[in-house]
């Protein structure tokens, strides 16, 4: 039994092509050897808002509201909190 809908794979693939590109973005800034604060701190959010797309669309988070969202939100939040602070600190 298939338990997605054609809209749910639609869905879902084009999350998974925004997460490739989105790799593929980090990739390339990493490569191209550039580094300051800013810079940083773009591919932390990069890595954040991957972080919440796979919550939402692999994990089966993203139909989720109230309280149970909240654990994914906290997760996200309190390292690229911590992580932010410390770049600022050391700048």
């Amino acid at each position: 039994m298939d338990t997605f809908t054609n809209k749910g794979k639609r869905a879902a693939t084009i999350v998974f092509a925004i997460l490739i590109i989105l790799t593929f973005i980090t990739f390339f800034i990493g490569e191209s050897g550039t580094s300051s604060l800013t810079i940083s701190l773009f591919v932390l959010a990069l890595a954040l808002i991957k972080g919440e797309l796979v919550g939402a669309y692999f994990m089966g988070l993203g139909g989720i509201r109230g309280f149970w969202r909240l654990p994914i939100l906290i997760w996200l939040f309190i390292p690229g909190s911590l992580i932010t602070i410390a770049f600022y600190l050391s700048a």
